[in-house]
């Protein structure tokens, strides 16, 4: 008998740790699925957090740790194993969001361009001024080398455009501006360029003139067959429900919004119901639901059949197929897909005789999302989701744990319990995160969550699948007569908790520290075993003091130089009442203020004619120089702390932040304690990234 080399290179003796600890950790077994997304949410977390783009090296230290952590946790003990595989997952989340951002690499546009701009349409949708926008692949832009051309590129509509109806896999021409996606708003700010870099966009920009077709769509059919299928449908609903309830029902059939009225979208959001527009878990867990019971209802009325076939995977079958089908009919987009790997493992843990609505059908969800999409981490989507469903699936079952203590409701009342928990506890497990990402929240959002949802899933969903069984017949008028009055309810609700007064509550942006701390103690809350998860309420509480502490920057920079903005007692007051409306807008979303642009201008803070205004914030003075005759007269004279100018201006011993600067900089963030000011620059914060470059 040989002895095994590898005995001579560990040592065999076990770590022996103290007898509380080890307790602990023994208690977790069973549980211990639910922390492999946690970490691997903690090794992409600190991945995209490096300041500098890591190299071979990084990954080489990162796989041999990971091999030597993974030999080590072969032969540790059973208390200190998934310690040691937990930091093999952290490690293996880095790599994982290494290699996805390099995978998706695609040429960016360098430079800011107008021209001729040909391509294939693959995406119709809207921008925030509520234009049309094109997203169009097989890219060619005049004088351009194909390798360094975007593989895709996206176009608002300006102007006149009833010369050609877009539809998908038209091939177009037309005239416009493209420049590369902008960074972000202000430092530390949501960055575009990041979310263009994974979805593979690379340039931006608009058109005034008309776009013209190239190529009929039949020559670009390739791919787009169910885009193009997606496209008549929601058409075909909107012919079929008239006015803003046709819209409503092709966004949560199709997810299609363009047709949806802002007032409505906005109206939507301020009563906390926006969810109900994106097809998200909700909706796939309803249509899902509703096909499962139909299908497994109707299989029941045929005992013979009943009592030889397991109808009941028959029927979860048939579901999962229904929801691929929506899947594939809503655009895939990536709270669809999300809800469809959530709804999927659920039913195959039905396939597979296992308990359908668990944790562990929660971390294997958001494991393969990780998996496939490492970048999901930080959207909202994904964070509200999980943390509803999460949320869900722990209070649900303590009551489940706990039935024999509880009292018994009578069975009619069960239902309208069900449906009060539930909102309760999804509201306040995605209230942190909505407001964190939409700086809002809708004070009155329960109430209309328990006047709306109920009826979305008692009507409109079962309405909706009514409507495709029937549609054969020509019968499908009759549920969506149903479907129409239904998202009428929905959407008055709306209207009228929105239109109360302190609907909403403005907050302010959270410091980067806040939301993963709070993340982590809410999951340790829930996924530790015993009362050590006690440790996630201080935890989540520490995250809630750094959140009330937040400062916002007394004066910010716009990128292009034309916009600054300055806080003072009444808020923020902005340089000027309409241009660079994205930036002012996110501006005061993030200073917790639900002014617009065009109030906060006329606030006290700046003063001077148009095109060379002045301000004071603290000890810091400023010059905003706009357009031509603003930057003439500038004289290199330093009449100002900060000098800002949306051109060019000459070279001076002054602290400048012109046009070229800015776009060396990013936007600008200005501390007004000290003369020098403390200043930080977007491209400080961002570092040096795939997507900076």
């Amino acid at each position: 008998m040989y002895a095994d080399p590898l005995d001579a290179a560990v040592p065999s003796r076990k770590v022996t740790l103290p007898g509380p600890l080890r307790a602990a950790l023994l208690a977790q077994r069973g549980h211990l699925l639910s922390w492999v997304p946690i970490s691997l949410a903690l090794g992409i977390g600190v991945w995209f957090s490096l300041p500098v783009e890591p190299g071979a090296a990084y990954y080489a230290a990162c796989g041999t740790s990971a091999l030597v952590l993974a030999a080590l946790g072969l032969r540790a003990g059973e208390a200190v194993a998934p310690l040691l595989w937990m930091m093999v997952m952290v490690l293996c989340g880095a790599m994982l969001a290494g290699a996805r951002a390099h995978s998706v690499a695609e040429p960016v546009l360098g430079f800011r361009y107008y021209g001729a701009i040909q391509g294939r349409v693959v995406d119709i949708d809207r921008s925030s001024s509520d234009k049309m926008r094109l997203t169009l692949d097989r890219v060619v832009l005049e004088d351009m080398r194909p390798e360094r051309t975007p593989a895709r590129v996206r176009v608002s509509l300006h102007g006149d455009q009833g010369y050609t109806r877009p539809e998908p896999g038209l091939t177009v021409i037309l005239s416009g501006h493209l420049s590369p996606p902008n960074g972000p708003v202000e430092p530390g700010g949501f960055d575009f360029r990041r979310m263009a870099w994974f979805q593979g966009l690379g340039a931006v920009g608009y058109t005034r003139t008309p776009v013209l077709t190239l190529a009929r769509a039949e020559e670009g059919q390739t791919g787009l067959a169910i885009f193009r299928v997606r496209v008549a449908l929601s058409q075909w609903v909107r012919d079929r429900v008239p006015g803003r309830a046709g819209a409503f029902a092709a966004a949560i059939l199709t997810g299609d919004r363009s047709a949806m009225p802002r007032e409505a979208v906005e109206a939507l959001r301020n009563s906390n119901l926006a969810h109900l527009l994106a097809i998200s878990g909700l909706h796939m867990g309803l249509l899902t639901g509703s096909v499962f019971a139909f299908l497994r209802g109707a299989m029941a009325l045929m005992p013979w059949f009943a009592l030889r076939y397991p109808i009941k995977k028959f029927a979860a079958t048939g579901a999962l197929l229904v929801g691929a089908g929506y899947l594939a009919l809503s655009g895939g987009a990536v709270s669809t897909e999300r809800a469809f790997i959530m709804v999927s493992v659920m039913l195959c843990a039905v396939l597979l005789e296992r308990r359908a609505i668990s944790l562990r059908s929660v971390a294997v969800a958001a494991t393969i999302i990780l998996l496939r999409a490492p970048e999901a981490l930080f959207s909202a989507g994904f964070q509200m989701s999980f943390a509803a469903t999460t949320g869900l699936v722990a209070a649900f079952g303590l009551i489940r744990d706990n039935r024999d203590r509880l009292p018994r409701p009578p069975r009619w009342l069960g239902p309208v319990i069900a449906v009060v928990i539930s909102s309760v506890v999804a509201g306040a497990a995605t209230a942190p995160f909505g407001a964190a990402h939409f700086n809002r929240i809708a004070d009155y959002g329960l109430i209309a969550n328990l006047l709306s949802v109920p009826l979305m899933g008692a009507l409109v969903m079962p309405a909706a699948v009514a409507a495709a069984v029937l549609w054969p017949l020509g019968l499908s008028f009759l549920p969506l007569w149903v479907m129409r009055w239904g998202l009428e309810w929905i959407l008055l609700v709306a209207e009228t908790v929105a239109g109360l007064d302190g609907a909403v509550t403005h907050v302010v942006a959270p410091g980067p520290l806040v939301l993963p701390l709070l993340s982590f103690g809410f999951l340790f809350l829930i996924c530790w075993q015993g009362r050590g998860r006690l440790f996630g309420t201080p935890l989540m509480l520490a995250a809630l003091l750094l959140w009330s502490q937040a400062e916002r920057p007394p004066i910010l920079i716009a990128q292009s130089g034309g916009l600054v903005g300055v806080l003072g007692p009444e808020g923020r007051a902005l340089s000027k009442p309409r241009g660079d409306g994205f930036a002012a807008d996110n501006w005061l979303e993030n200073d917790g203020d639900g002014a617009d642009q065009e109030s906060a201008a006329a606030r006290p803070g700046f003063d001077g004619p148009k095109g060379q205004r002045s301000a004071q914030s603290g000890e810091v003075t400023l010059r905003h120089l706009t357009g031509k005759k603003g930057a003439e007269s500038f004289d290199g004279t330093c009449r100002a702390d900060v000098i800002i100018a949306n051109k060019e201006l000459p070279p001076s011993a002054c602290q400048t932040f012109d046009l070229l600067t800015l776009r060396r900089t990013g936007s600008v963030a200005i501390w007004n304690e000290a003369v020098p000011p403390r200043i930080v620059t977007s491209a400080e914060i961002a570092g040096d990234r795939l997507w900076t470059r």
